[in-house]
């Protein structure tokens, strides 16, 4: 791994994907929302003929982020990690097997996104039924201050916890592994492609400073510009995804209908679980086609955002925890 210890890689990627995540998480929170079954009927202003989004879209755009910080840590090391005994595995035969280096790297990226999501379904699911929830108010002032994962958590719970909390695996591994498959060939294409085009260095090399800033800005641009073509392509499987985590915990119910904290309902004691192909044939059926790629956009700019600082800082952290200079991209990650 190029002078970096398994720790440094955990490390590195934990601190990028929990940074990446609080800034870019009130975004996720309205991706979430108008992916919803019930996107207009909630957050649409019924007072406008235009349907614009009612305040309710924008409140609580940080809803369920406990679970996040919880999650996040666990998740990025386990994908770090298996990412780098995958590829470093893979590309031990690739010469005798005759694998191109692409093939290698998606090998790699889906082993780790299957490692990943195992870790990440529960967290999902109780994050995108948190983010629907309806802040509750009293007649005195400013909304519960109760953990809406905790509610989220709740409303999960009961003979069924297990299969609710597992609800959209298979949906988040058909998202993740082609949106890896995509993003990681192309990153690491232009990364390299990029390094390529810098000026060579004469003399004594720069500073470890202006080091890390360029292995930052270059490894955060190509992350981005891959990452959002790779969402864009990918968002009828984010669509399915969210579709059954929303299911698993109600959360489009208590969206619609205000669910109070505390109130049951009968709807929730027996879960029915159902396949992504029926969930996207329902989709069609309500939004036609273009229902696939509801939140294309939004999660397209988000993406590149956060895969180009998540990355970048990556990619930084790695190196300055392994006390070095930036490389030239060859021994991503």
């Amino acid at each position: 791994m190029s002078g970096s210890s398994h720790t440094d890689v955990m490390l590195a990627g934990a601190a990028a994907a929990f940074t990446v995540d609080m800034m870019i998480y009130p975004l996720d929170t309205l991706k979430t929302r108008q992916q919803s079954k019930d996107f207009l009927e909630t957050f649409a202003d019924p007072s406008t003929k235009t349907r614009l989004p009612s305040r309710q879209l924008f409140s609580g755009l940080y809803q369920g982020i406990g679970i996040v910080v919880v999650a996040t840590l666990p998740a990025a090391g386990t994908f770090f990690t298996v990412y780098e005994a995958s590829k470093s595995f893979l590309g031990g035969h690739a010469s005798r097997l005759g694998l191109p280096q692409p093939l290698v790297h998606s090998g790699a990226s889906a082993i780790a996104e299957c490692a990943s999501c195992l870790v990440l379904t529960p967290a999902e699911v109780i994050k995108q039924n948190a983010q629907m929830l309806q802040q509750q108010r009293d007649d005195r002032g400013p909304p519960s201050g109760r953990s809406t994962s905790l509610r989220a958590l709740r409303q999960l719970g009961g003979a069924d916890a297990g299969r609710r909390l597992l609800s959209g695996y298979t949906a988040l591994v058909a998202r993740n592994l082609p949106f890896t498959a995509i993003q990681f060939p192309i990153f690491e294409f232009a990364r390299a492609q990029m390094w390529g085009w810098r000026p060579t260095r004469s003399g004594p090399g720069p500073s470890e400073r202006r080091s890390l800033v360029e292995t930052a800005v270059v490894t955060g641009t190509s992350a981005g510009l891959a990452g959002s073509f790779a969402a864009l392509i990918t968002t009828p499987m984010d669509v399915v995804k969210t579709r059954m985590m929303l299911t698993a915990g109600g959360g489009e119910r208590d969206a619609r209908h205000g669910a109070q904290m505390g109130v049951a309902d009968p709807d929730r004691s027996v879960y029915h679980s159902r396949g992504g192909l029926a969930v996207a044939r329902e989709v069609v059926a309500e939004r036609g086609v273009t229902g696939l790629f509801r939140g294309a956009i939004l999660r397209s700019v988000w993406t590149a955002v956060g895969s180009g600082l998540y990355l970048g800082m990556y990619e930084v952290a790695k190196v300055w925890l392994a006390g070095g200079e930036g490389d030239d991209g060859s021994n991503f990650p």
